[in-house]
């Protein structure tokens, strides 16, 4: 209904109001650990650009919203060109070299001890998994966590799991060693195996079997239309379902596991990915993410807001992906200035960061072309 109504304009709102609390929270993390540390912070911006509207507070940052809404980033002072060119793009200063004065010095990034730049930069990706966690512990407490018991409702005709003897009624306890607590469970566990043999420890008429089946590889649509490929062993659940009231304590462990697992899934398909052994149809881009935040938006707040959280993991793990231009890569940049025991030459440093915004370059057109051949 809202589709028929706002169409575009609603899915693109979804999509910008999304990607700005993400880009957020994880700019955020750089301001806030920086504060800590003593350095100033001169531009909190999301988006990039000239500004459209912005205020400053005590402290002199200009806080501002930017004219093209595809990130953000936070200037701080003192910072190297390269660093600069990561947070916002900001061009070098065009005035002459100087001394910079004891004050500035104690309020500069670049003057930070080691440990203190490294935890600055790591703060972006961190709060972005601990943003997650917090709606998912807040949406546990208040709904509690809705669980689908895992028996088996029905089993498709000559599909793996029929080939393999399951048979309705059948509880699958175990696969691969991992206890299963809910059907959602053995979802998760196939899509991350990628179409690899797995060991099933299941519960017949109170007895326990061992059975080792191979999900099969079939084309197909998600719940929102969206052309996916998934591996299947070809059951239904039984439909019965609990839900677990969690109290504040109960429902923050659920959390962690909830993110935990994302975290395994995403890196494992990455890893995947990169390795060959799954196919780049799973990689989306801007368009991809828009047309899902419009999506999610429509299922209602709680899952909007949830799917805010799943974005805010993935932000989170790509920025620490080891590549120049990323969090991770001045991670790796300020762990081998910790093993060398100097930094590497600002030469070297700015062919790492040419490399990397060349791959990230790449990569966004290669994910935006995959959106488009898609949709």
């Amino acid at each position: 209904m809202l589709d028929q109504i706002f169409g575009v304009p609603f899915t693109l709102l979804s999509f910008l109001v999304a990607l700005s609390v993400v880009v957020f929270v994880h700019e955020f993390g750089h301001f806030f650990v920086a504060r800590r540390c003593g350095v100033r912070c001169e531009v909190f911006s999301i988006g990039f650009g000239p500004e459209l509207i912005g205020r400053t507070d005590r402290h002199g940052t200009r806080w501002k919203i930017s004219l093209i809404p595809l990130g953000g980033y936070v200037r701080m002072f003192g910072e190297s060109d390269t660093m600069q060119a990561v947070e916002g793009g900001k061009e070098a200063s065009e005035e002459a070299p100087r001394e910079l004065t004891p004050e500035e010095r104690a309020v500069s990034f670049s003057h930070k001890t080691l440990g203190q730049k490294s935890a600055i930069v790591f703060a972006g990706p961190a709060v972005n998994l601990l943003f997650a966690i917090a709606v998912f512990w807040g949406i546990f407490i208040l709904v509690g966590q809705p669980v689908t018991e895992p028996v088996i409702g029905s089993v498709v005709e000559d599909s793996a799991a029929a080939d393999a003897g399951l048979v309705p009624e059948d509880r699958i306890l175990a696969i691969d060693g991992s206890p299963i607590d809910r059907f959602e469970d053995i979802q998760n566990i196939v899509q991350i195996g990628n179409g690899a043999p797995l060991d099933l420890l299941i519960e017949r008429d109170a007895a326990e079997l061992n059975i080792t089946l191979t999900p099969r590889p079939v084309d197909g649509t998600d719940p929102f239309g969206n052309e996916v490929r998934r591996y299947l062993i070809g059951i239904g659940a039984s439909g019965q379902t609990r839900v677990t009231d969690l109290g504040p304590v109960a429902a923050l462990g659920v959390a962690f596991g909830q993110t935990y697992e994302i975290l395994e899934g995403t890196a494992i398909a990455v890893s995947q990915i990169v390795s060959g052994e799954r196919g780049t149809e799973d990689l989306g881009g801007p368009i991809k993410i828009a047309k899902y935040s419009g999506q999610a938006a429509k299922t209602g707040a709680v899952g909007f807001i949830l799917f805010m959280a799943i974005l805010s993991i993935n932000l989170g793990i790509i920025n620490l992906f080891p590549v120049p231009l990323l969090d991770g890569g001045h991670l790796l940049f300020y762990a081998i200035e910790a093993v060398r025991g100097r930094p590497l030459s600002e030469q070297t440093q700015e062919w790492g960061m040419r490399a990397g915004l060349a791959l990230v370059v790449a990569l966004m057109v290669f994910v935006t072309w995959n959106d488009i051949v898609h949709f």
